[in-house]
């Protein structure tokens, strides 16, 4: 028997399907828990627009379509804002990889950044997807891997030792601060 997509019921086959997440990227995930904070006056978090000059725009439909661009500049982080009465900054990524996650994915820039955030008392870290799992990674532990090994990938080892593993939910989606709360503001 043929089913849609012409798929037979007699051929072995195996979907391999992961709820995880349920269809959402790390980014919506965010920008949803970031809404929630919001909505809830719990933090003011805001992801950052990629800061583009635009030379041609043509118009479809009553809308207008950029059909030409460039980087004004070299942006940082993707996040960025408030959380009782500290600045915080991050980047979020998602990695296909099983064992490392690649620090081609981190421009120089933004490890610059990420020091620079750091040294002013500000918190910065990154939120990485890997495995179907998400963590947290302190801003000094990248800095201390990346300072102290010649290697163009980060352990996923490592992650899993230094990283902070954020519990996904419903509201808010991802509760990073909850997580934020265990690694920065412990016994406060």
């Amino acid at each position: 028997m043929n089913y849609p997509n012409k798929i037979s019921k007699n051929k072995p086959w195996r979907l391999e399907v992961s709820h995880s997440n349920r269809g959402m990227n790390l980014e919506e995930m965010l920008n949803q828990s970031n809404n929630y904070y919001k909505e809830k006056d719990i933090a003011l978090i805001f992801k950052k627009p990629t800061p583009i000059g635009i030379v041609d725009v043509a118009y479809e439909n009553k809308k207008k379509i950029i059909k030409k661009a460039y980087f004004k500049e070299q942006s940082t982080l993707d996040y960025n804002g408030i959380y009782r009465g500290k600045y915080i900054d991050f980047d979020a990524k998602e990695c296909l990889s099983k064992t490392a996650f690649p620090l081609n994915n981190i421009h120089e820039h933004q490890t610059e950044h990420i020091r620079g955030v750091i040294r002013h008392g500000g918190i910065a870290f990154l939120i990485i997807m890997m495995n179907g799992l998400i963590y947290l990674l302190d801003g000094q532990d990248y800095l201390w891997y990346i300072d102290n090994n010649e290697r163009k990938s980060i352990a996923y080892s490592y992650i899993q030792e230094k990283g902070l593993v954020i519990k996904e939910g419903y509201l808010p989606r991802l509760d990073y601060l909850k997580t934020i709360d265990n690694k920065y503001f412990k016994g406060e």
